[in-house]
């Protein structure tokens, strides 16, 4: 793979982005801006605590057969080395674009590291489904500008305003974002 082709390395951004950062760009930008500095109510939200233990109950055999791995900041659970194949966990597909997209990044940020064609799987475990992510050209270049986009976000001075849609009373800024109202 020409490397030249879609990584520039003069247009990346100077902050390390992480996978929530990617995650959270998809959902919401002023989640996003709130993450990145410091501002976070996750440790108290019962969909987080829900996540986490879906996560470490799930598939209680991937401790053994797979790898943590930590690169740039990122920090994928699980990771098969053999097929290198990215596991991701999710609670449900409501946010199914946000996860693509931090799958992606994983992706990319594995070929970043000398990793050749690294695919991931999305894994909804209540719902018994797997979907396959892979990574084109066109994502590579794409990913690049949510990096891009994501300094020049984070970087404001002002938090950006709040989006006011209908999965906001889930998220754990809820609180935060509408105690004004």
């Amino acid at each position: 793979m020409a490397l030249s082709r879609w990584y520039r390395p003069n247009r990346r951004p100077t902050m390390r982005i992480t996978g929530k950062h990617i995650n959270y760009y998809h959902i919401c930008h002023r989640k996003l801006w709130l993450f990145h500095h410091g501002i976070s109510f996750q440790q108290t939200h019962d969909n987080v605590a829900d996540g986490t233990l879906l996560h470490q109950t799930a598939y209680p055999q991937r401790a053994q057969r797979y790898r943590e791995i930590q690169i740039e900041g990122i920090k994928i659970d699980f990771y098969d080395p053999h097929e290198r194949v990215v596991h991701e966990i999710k609670r449900s597909t409501k946010m199914e674009e946000a996860s693509v997209a931090q799958l992606q990044f994983y992706l990319l940020t594995l070929e970043r590291h000398g990793v050749d064609g690294p695919t991931g799987l999305l894994e909804y475990p209540k719902i018994r489904r797997v979907k396959k992510v892979v990574l084109t050209d066109a994502d590579r270049g794409a990913i690049v500008e949510w990096e891009i986009a994501i300094e020049q976000l984070v970087t404001q001075e002002t938090c950006p305003p709040v989006i006011n849609k209908p999965f906001c009373k889930n998220c754990s800024y809820y609180d935060f974002c509408y105690s004004g109202e």
